[in-house]
């Protein structure tokens, strides 16, 4: 046994390490990329944004799916540039994200406009005081 921690121990130890090694590499790639989709989910067009140079912008056009396509920041008003996707650091000030017209669904909760109001017991205010009522004394 002795004899083969000796000759074999420092190969075992390699495999140990190496094996270590891949799994700690996968595991940050994995995390590096939920943090990718979870920055590329509030890029949005409005979300102000700091570069990587260390410039603060806002974001006027971004394109999630196509990484290769550049960004379009505005740093200043009416000073636009491109810029690698990429190259945005992190995003400040996320904003909600914009819903394009044909992607809005009609509230069907809410009652159509031509629905006639109808009032309902429930609907009435209570206009009776309590402390009016007959037999009552008003509180000191």
């Amino acid at each position: 046994m002795n004899d083969f921690i000796a000759n074999y121990g420092l190969i075992i130890l390699l495999v140990v390490l190496l094996v270590f090694m891949f799994w700690s590499s996968r595991r940050r790639m994995a995390k590096q990329k939920l943090e990718q989709e979870e920055r590329a989910r509030q890029t949005v067009p409005g979300a102000e944004v700091l570069l990587q140079g260390g410039l603060y912008g806002t974001i006027v056009s971004y394109d999630p799916d196509n990484l290769d396509q550049p960004a379009i920041v505005e740093i200043a008003p009416g000073v636009d540039i491109k810029v690698h996707s990429q190259a945005i650091l992190r995003v400040v000030a996320p904003t909600e994200p914009v819903i394009a017209d044909d992607e809005i669904l009609p509230d069907q909760s809410a009652p159509a406009a031509t629905d006639p109001i109808v009032a309902t017991a429930d609907d009435r205010a209570d206009t009776t005081d309590p402390d009016s009522e007959t037999g009552t004394k008003p509180q000191a």
